[in-house]
């Protein structure tokens, strides 16, 4: 049977709903913090839960930037390591087909994924594109793609003094490059951060038996 998984009240920890940090709350409800700060044309958005019967190392094995992709749109096409620069330190290659949704159609993105473990324990796992000029020199652009920009995501997974309790924040600012309205971008990006419940569930499948 796969371990219990369940989302705790906000109250519980008191770290959810700050606002002294420049974000601006969304939605504070059953656990699940929403919200944005503006940066340049586009928002950048913040979901936060707590997750109780879930570890930092359990749910950091599913945050990797291959699989929150396929939580971000199903029509996933290809995501795999072009190369490792560092044990800590690798490049992606994320493409989306024809039938994905408009955000990402026939897009894709070469982005970096570094991982750290903090002396506390938390756990940081970083995801953005790279700069145009090397991800060319890396992987060239084919034709028919439309190279979308991941200003910047992430992760940070903190552990409660449960140590088989977490609570997660996950970051998005994207710019899919192409014309598409801002506000249509800005309102896809809000559901990106909803991805943390997705991730949850893989956590409950792939947690040992």
């Amino acid at each position: 049977m796969s371990a219990s998984v369940s989302v705790s009240p906000a109250s519980e920890t008191g770290k959810l709903g700050n606002r002294s940090d420049g974000w601006k709350v969304l939605t504070l409800e059953n656990g699940v913090e929403i919200s944005k700060r503006r940066s340049g044309s586009l928002h950048m958005f913040r979901s936060r839960w707590v997750l109780r019967s879930v570890s930092p190392q359990q749910f950091i094995t599913v945050a990797n930037a291959i699989d929150a992709a396929k939580q971000w749109d199903s029509e996933l096409v290809e995501g795999r390591y072009i190369k490792d620069l560092e044990d800590n330190l690798s490049i992606i290659r994320l493409r989306f087909g024809d039938n994905s949704k408009p955000l990402f159609r026939k897009r894709e993105f070469i982005v970096y994924e570094r991982r750290e473990t903090m002396e506390d324990g938390t756990l940081v796992v970083a995801v953005a594109s790279l700069p145009k000029e090397i991800a060319a020199g890396l992987l060239p652009q084919q034709n028919n793609a439309i190279r979308g920009f991941l200003l910047q995501s992430g992760w940070v997974v903190e552990k409660l003094e449960d140590i088989n309790s977490c609570i997660v924040t996950y970051v998005v600012q994207l710019d899919p490059a192409g014309w598409l309205p801002k506000w249509f971008v800005n309102r896809l990006n809000t559901k990106l951060v909803m991805i943390i419940e997705d991730l949850r569930k893989l956590v409950q499948t792939t947690a040992p038996h």
